[in-house]
């Protein structure tokens, strides 16, 4: 078997594992430990003074890199034992890398936390989204979680999927690596505009393809899954702008056309109002059944992508 095929075998065998178990609480998971060093870093790096703009550079750069050599390293440790243990030591660290599972199961939470009152919606929206949630409605939580699983779907599941077929686990964690420093330092506010901004860049670049091939698989996949996929296409041609990001808004807008809902709008960050555009047509009011429609859609999209990648690569 070439590495190519076994860089496929090995990602689908961990989107197999993702989607069977997903990412168990009180499990070892190396996003765990990346986040650690890059908070560890950012206090050294800052501590230091100078130039935080540089500095942001030596802070990605050590973060990805590292991650990628000591998967590297692991991978040549499995491969002396032979060719199978590389191969299971390949799967795990595949399945590592994706969180489809992880996101569905978070997203229901937040619609079974409003079955039991507002405050506890409110509460389990803020373990996934970074906006403050304290004044938020009941629609407004509902957009969030729709807009994370939308969004996440790229750098969740659809991006680790292609770099893992690609470059195998030393690729994936290395993308997993660059996607958590921009969840942890990619922000605009003062605070994090300089350390981060180069964290920023990366992921933006990393997820430029991913993010239009979501937004596509969505809108391939709105029709099988009950929803308007016409909708879909149109919004996604529309909207797909309309966000800060240059990425996120493919695969919100793809979902807010396949549900008939508006997503988006202005937010408070750190208790600052960041002004955002609207993404799609408000043709109904959200409601919670929306939350397992878009977890459909995400799962269907990343099915589609499997399929695709195997037949490519393989």
């Amino acid at each position: 078997m070439s590495f190519v095929r076994m860089h496929v075998a090995a990602m689908l065998a961990g989107l197999a594992l993702d989607f069977l178990i997903g990412d168990p609480e009180g499990w070892p998971h190396p996003v765990v430990w990346i986040g650690r060093y890059i908070s560890f870093m950012e206090g050294k790096l800052r501590a230091r003074g100078g130039n935080l703009r540089r500095s942001a550079v030596w802070l990605t750069g050590s973060v990805v890199g590292l991650a990628m050599l000591l998967t590297a390293a692991l991978l040549w440790l499995l491969s002396l034992l032979g060719r199978l243990p590389l191969f299971l030591g390949m799967c795990v660290l595949s399945w590592w890398c994706l969180s489809a599972r992880c996101l569905a199961k978070e997203a229901r939470g937040v619609a079974a936390a409003l079955d039991v009152s507002l405050e506890a919606g409110r509460k389990r929206v803020g373990r996934i989204v970074g906006r403050d949630t304290a004044e938020l409605t009941e629609p407004e939580i509902l957009r969030a979680t729709v807009e994370t699983v939308a969004e996440n779907a790229t750098d969740g599941v659809i991006s680790p999927m292609l770099y893992l077929a690609l470059g195998g686990p030393v690729l994936g964690l290395g993308f997993k690596a660059a996607s958590t420093l921009d969840s942890m330092v990619g922000y605009l506010d003062e605070r994090y505009r300089d350390i981060g901004w180069s964290s920023a860049r990366l992921d933006d670049v990393l997820n430029f393809v991913p993010a239009r091939v979501c937004g596509a698989l969505m809108c391939l996949a709105a029709g099988p899954c009950g929803l308007d996929a016409r909708g879909a296409w149109r919004i996604m041609a529309r909207d797909h702008a309309n966000h800060l990001s240059p990425n996120c808004a493919w695969s919100e807008s793809a979902a807010a056309g396949a549900l008939g809902v508006r997503l988006g709008g202005t937010h408070r960050y750190f208790g600052k109002l960041v002004e955002k555009p609207s993404i799609g047509d408000a043709k109904r009011e959200i409601e919670r059944d929306d939350v397992g429609r878009v977890d459909r859609l995400m799962y269907a999209a990343v099915l589609e992508w499997a399929a695709v990648l195997g037949m490519l690569l393989s």
